[in-house]
């Protein structure tokens, strides 16, 4: 399959790049920068050299890049993909999008906790976790990749949710993630004097994959969900942690948790059960498509606590793209993303 990525030289971009060089069914026709058209991405990411040495394009031309393209890929800031999405309308193109554009159900939302305008709302497009979602993923035309925070929260919820075993309103998440998740481009905020032995929550009660999250478990439950979330900032490059509280309605017993989770994720290849009482680690999933589950039962309070952790640019970004592009094409889900963590 012949595939292009618009927005190649950021950190998503570049992974997936990376991933897809061991995919044996992805050819990459075009990759884009707006900020480095004309060099090549080596030059902007030495550690393709010898692998990757083309050009990078501008996505001015994006029409042809789509009509010479089976799938493209986007990796571009929120508000921008629409555009892409709207010049490829009459093409066959298909996309996935890594970005916020297309993940809403209602363009409503989006606009309410992106602040911009949503200008492609005829669009058809499916949200894209994998794991819940295969089936509309299959044919879709437009995916709206899953969000990073959003894959973790999801996958540790969705058990609980699917089954109704806690109860929807009280659902408190705690997550932590290393910086690469704020991309890119030079933060003050992202230098390592500012972060190194220092460890912060930022987002409070108005982070945007906040709705996402709420989205899923409403899907899955049939509840209108309200929770809490909460992102960290923590020194390191790569990872997600997520913890999530929630009340468990009564008479659930702890083997009824257990059995809810095997049965949803016992045969997901990218899912690891660490089972009741496990502790996911993020240097276990780092650089790797996999997301690492656990849970406790807290019977004194009668909460459960899930825990999940996979690595924000893969399983959370390109991992995830790449994924529902097997899906998309019907080839076997582990193409280019058999990879073992990097450890330690």
């Amino acid at each position: 399959m012949r595939v292009s990525i618009i927005g190649a030289t950021g950190y998503a971009g570049a992974e997936i790049l990376r991933l897809l060089h061991g995919h044996p069914k992805a050819e990459v026709v075009h990759i884009t920068s707006e900020s480095h058209t004309g060099e090549s991405i080596s030059e902007i990411y030495p550690h393709f050299r010898g692998i990757y040495d083309m050009k990078l394009e501008s996505m001015k031309d994006v029409v042809r890049i789509g009509q010479e393209s089976d799938f493209v890929f986007i990796g571009l800031p929120h508000g921008h993909a629409m555009g892409v999405g709207k010049a490829l309308a009459a093409e066959k193109t298909r996309l996935i999008d890594l970005g916020a554009d297309y993940r809403f159900t209602d363009p409503a939302i989006y606009e309410k906790w992106y602040k911009v305008k949503h200008t492609h709302k005829e669009a058809r497009s499916v949200y894209g976790l994998a794991e819940l979602c295969r089936e509309k993923i299959r044919d879709a035309k437009i995916i709206g990749n899953a969000g990073c925070y959003t894959t973790a929260s999801i996958l540790a919820l969705a058990p609980l949710a699917k089954n109704h075993l806690i109860d929807i309103a009280g659902i408190v998440v705690d997550a932590k993630s290393g910086v690469s998740g704020a991309g890119r481009a030079a933060k003050q905020a992202n230098l390592l004097p500012e972060l190194y032995d220092s460890f912060k929550a930022y987002g409070v009660a108005s982070h945007r994959h906040t709705p996402e999250i709420e989205q899923a478990v409403t899907e899955l439950s049939g509840e209108p969900c309200v929770l809490s979330f909460t992102p960290h900032l923590v020194p390191m490059s790569r990872g997600i942690l997520a913890t999530c509280y929630a009340h468990l309605k009564d008479g659930v017993e702890p083997e009824t948790v257990d059995a809810a989770y095997e049965k949803m994720y016992g045969r997901e290849y990218f899912v690891r059960l660490l089972g009741r009482g496990g502790y996911p680690e993020t240097k276990n999933v780092r650089a790797s498509n996999f997301c690492d589950i656990g849970w406790h039962i807290d019977e004194r309070t009668q909460r459960v606590i899930v825990l999940s952790a996979i690595d924000n640019l893969v399983k959370g970004a390109a991992g995830q793209a790449i994924q529902n592009f097997n899906i998309a094409c019907g080839f076997d889900e582990k193409l280019g993303l058999d990879h073992i963590a990097v450890y330690p």
